[in-house]
């Protein structure tokens, strides 16, 4: 059993690495790393998140009783859902929204107060494997992704999972590292970028470095997630509840129409808000996902209270 990801020249030429799977993701991969306790590299790290999770720490394990991470909420890092990830849960919009929230807080507790160091460790090993590209090219580069992987042009399989042939066919292919991804040595997430490309999501060798990142959290989720998505984008967020056009996120946020413009696209690109054009205006909405993200946030708890 495999998965075998066809290349031609076309796609080798559209291969671009990406610095992080981005906090959603890395919360899945997460959730499944919570739940195996051989990995010592993250036991400081499984330690701080059950205290932090506290009386929700029931509702983690009872969507770990019933769900796998991978490949059962593969579908979080998606931006629309496509098969074949769709499953029985994913076609479900109230399961959908019930796990969303609890990955989300997860998400708030477990890796956004370590953000920023996670973010700082990934990027080097982004620029270790660009000096791998220049020191051996595109091809010594998929031969060394990790070592359970085999590169024979043009095919790179993955052994294990189930039987798969995917043929990327011009689309090209992202590649970013994952930190807590464990058990497997990759996972193909369709569009997981928002731009119709493939990503496949590498997971990096358990070292002692790991233990150093994941140590202690690095400051409140507040700074986290301003870091996460800036400062601005974050207030765009909590200011668009109940929609809002470009122009009244202009008005409210007390920038131009071209920036709040940039900071509705980069929300949409992120997965958390969506936008209804009408001509030449555009709605903009919160996902499920920004939804879930925004009302993790403790003051936003206290002030629905």
């Amino acid at each position: 059993m495999a998965l075998r990801i066809h290349f031609t020249l076309e796609d080798l030429a559209r291969v671009h690495m990406g610095e992080s799977a981005g906090p959603v993701l890395e919360s899945v991969f997460a959730l499944q790393a919570l739940s195996r306790a051989d990995e010592r590299v993250f036991h400081e790290w499984r330690r701080h998140a059950v205290a932090a999770l506290g009386g929700r720490m029931t509702e983690v394990t009872d969507l770990l009783r019933r769900y796998r991470p991978v490949p059962d909420l593969l579908w979080l890092g998606q931006r629309e859902l496509q098969r074949p990830l769709v499953s029985a849960l994913a076609a479900d919009e109230a399961a959908r929204h019930a796990v969303s929230g609890v990955v989300f807080e997860f998400c708030r507790v477990a890796v956004l107060p370590y953000w920023n160091s996670l973010r700082g460790f990934l990027q080097a090993e982004r620029e270790e494997r660009g000096r791998d590209v220049i020191r051996w090219g595109l091809d010594g580069l998929l031969r060394s992704l990790h070592p359970k992987m085999s590169w024979d042009p043009p095919v790179l399989t993955v052994p294990g999972g189930e039987e798969r042939d995917v043929h990327l066919n011009g689309r090209g292919l992202a590649l970013k590292m994952s930190l807590f991804l464990r058990g497997v040595p990759c996972v193909l997430v369709d569009d997981a970028g928002g731009d119709g490309v493939p990503t496949l999501v590498v997971s990096v060798p358990p070292t002692p470095a790991i233990s150093a990142v994941l140590q202690a959290p690095s400051g409140h989720e507040e700074q986290a997630l301003q870091a996460l998505i800036g400062h601005t984008r974050s207030a765009a967020l909590q200011v668009m509840v109940g929609s809002c056009t470009t122009g009244e996120l202009s008005d409210r946020l007390g920038i131009s129409l071209a920036g709040a413009s940039k900071h509705a696209k980069i929300l949409r690109k992120a997965g958390l808000v969506t936008t209804a054009r009408n001509g030449n205006s555009g709605l903009h909405t919160l996902t499920t996902l920004g939804m879930a993200l925004l009302q993790s946030r403790p003051e936003e708890r206290r002030n629905s209270n």
